[in-house]
């Protein structure tokens, strides 16, 4: 028969190796998630917690500087800056879709435009790019170019040192129903990491337009990680002070 003592000591040490396993498990279950970037394409999916309405900037048909900072609703700074146009091409401006100038925005939204050329059909392409002050964990807008049928969106992500986090597209259609169906292009990634923004269209020589800004500017609180760590925590210490009771009685 093997002696108590050397057995309970045995046990003992295979505790705290077990314990030490399970501590270090839950670390690093906190530290390594993945940073992956995903494309979200509904508004609602975001799970925004902040909002830059372009209404707040101008009043319609001011013309803007082809590059503007302007604040959200929660104060973080987005600088949006656009590539300068050519005469006759104008500034970048803001509008309101509605009877006077119909889109497939939703009805009512104000619209930052990239600019046009009044006598014509030509207009300031893009790309349009927001700028974070601070990165965020998401961001997107409904976008549009100036011109009826189909087309293609784009929109890309980076983060702090200019790093692409993930380029994405998505068919679209431009009408004037105003009926809310332009396409919604965003971007979300698993940590705040998303420092600029870039949306374009496959139409070339047209503006292009994006309606509110959405932004994700603070994580969702979880109970997972803090949970986790405690689990692990309070197991080890249980296991171990009945260990050393056991100890104890021999």
């Amino acid at each position: 028969m093997k002696n108590p003592t050397i057995q309970n000591q045995n046990l003992s040490a295979f505790t705290r190796r077990n314990v030490f396993i399970m501590a270090s498990i839950a670390m690093f279950s906190l530290c390594s998630g993945v940073q992956a970037a995903s494309l979200v394409t509904e508004r609602s999916a975001l799970g925004a917690n902040d909002l830059l309405n372009w209404s707040s900037v101008a009043p319609p048909f001011t013309f803007l500087s082809s590059t503007f900072t302007a604040p959200s609703v929660g104060g973080l700074g987005v600088t949006v800056s656009i590539p300068t146009p050519t005469p006759p091409v104008s500034q970048p401006f803001v509008f309101q879709n509605g009877s006077a100038i119909p889109t497939n925005f939703g009805d009512g939204d104000f619209i930052l435009f990239t600019g046009l050329n009044f006598s014509t059909q030509a207009g300031n392409p893009g790309p349009l790019t927001l700028t974070f002050a601070q990165p965020v964990f998401a961001a997107g807008a409904q976008l549009l170019p100036d011109e009826g049928g189909a087309f293609i969106g784009f929109i890309s992500a980076f983060d702090l040192n200019n790093t692409l986090l993930g380029s994405f597209q998505l068919d679209g259609v431009v009408t004037t129903a105003r009926d809310n169906s332009a396409i919604f292009l965003g971007v979300s990634s698993d940590t705040a990491n998303i420092s600029r923004l870039v949306f374009s269209t496959s139409i070339p020589n047209v503006g292009i337009g994006i309606n509110q800004l959405s932004i994700v500017a603070v994580p969702e609180p979880s109970m997972w990680p803090g949970l986790l760590l405690f689990t692990s925590m309070f197991l080890g210490a249980y296991w171990l002070r009945r260990t050393t009771q056991g100890s104890s009685r021999l």
